[in-house]
């Protein structure tokens, strides 16, 4: 049986401490090595702490946070952060820094900061929008 292409966009909501977090890298994994294709991710409410370059994972634990960066880097894939969410937890660019009068930046290389409108259009896009988290 041939199964069709499809496209997805994954929403992640949860921390890179949770599982739903991990499941969401992993499902990414696997559904590119199906041969469908991964249009974004985009990272929402605590979801978007995995952008941070701040984060030092123990030496024994999968880092998440690098993990996302090859998987974008690997196969062109949009990392997007909620810009609101982003701003609520501390989380911001270069840019965004400046524009507050913040001492420093921490958005990890590879993501980038955007709004709802993002998640949007994603769903609209693709065949499947799928939500890890909350």
């Amino acid at each position: 049986m041939i199964v069709p292409v499809m496209i997805f966009s994954i929403n992640v909501q949860s921390p890179p401490s949770s599982q739903a977090s991990y499941s969401a890298y992993q499902f990414c994994r696997a559904l590119l090595r199906q041969g469908h294709n991964l249009h974004r991710v985009f990272f929402y409410q605590d979801g978007i702490y995995n952008a941070t370059n701040l984060a030092a994972p123990p030496q024994d634990e999968l880092d998440l946070y690098s993990e996302w960066q090859k998987l974008s880097k690997e196969h062109s894939v949009e990392l997007v952060v909620c810009i609101a969410a982003a701003l609520k937890r501390g989380l911001l660019n270069q840019e965004e820094s400046i524009r507050y009068n913040k001492a420093g930046h921490n958005l990890a290389e590879g993501f980038t900061l955007g709004g709802l409108g993002q998640l949007i259009e994603a769903a609209a896009v693709s065949d499947r929008l799928i939500t890890f988290g909350n």
